[in-house]
């Protein structure tokens, strides 16, 4: 299913995870760790998911501790159930 989601569609998606906005196409979620290694390490758990979904989200380590992950269906320049399964397995790394 990587057809693009209707805004309906989208806004029950969020409602069933915590944490996560829409920012235009994408969905997005700040993970505060205890530091810069467990922000990295952080980053590093979620690569095979990432390599096994063929999904791959846009991360980045601000503020040293602070992960901030964006998701997106780049190839249908839309919102698709594909970035709401990644997120929420990133949720359960996070867990």
């Amino acid at each position: 299913m990587n057809g693009k989601l209707s805004d309906a569609e989208i806004e029950t998606r969020l409602r069933s995870l915590t944490g996560w906005t829409r920012d235009g196409i994408a969905i997005k979620k700040t993970f505060v760790l205890k530091g810069f290694v467990e922000a990295v390490e952080f980053i590093r758990r979620i690569v095979p998911i990432a390599q096994e979904l063929d999904h791959h989200p846009d991360a980045r380590i601000f503020a040293y501790k602070r992960v901030e992950i964006s998701i997106s269906t780049h190839s249908a320049g839309a919102l698709t159930a594909k970035d709401f399964d990644l997120a929420d397995k990133i949720d359960a790394v996070a867990s």
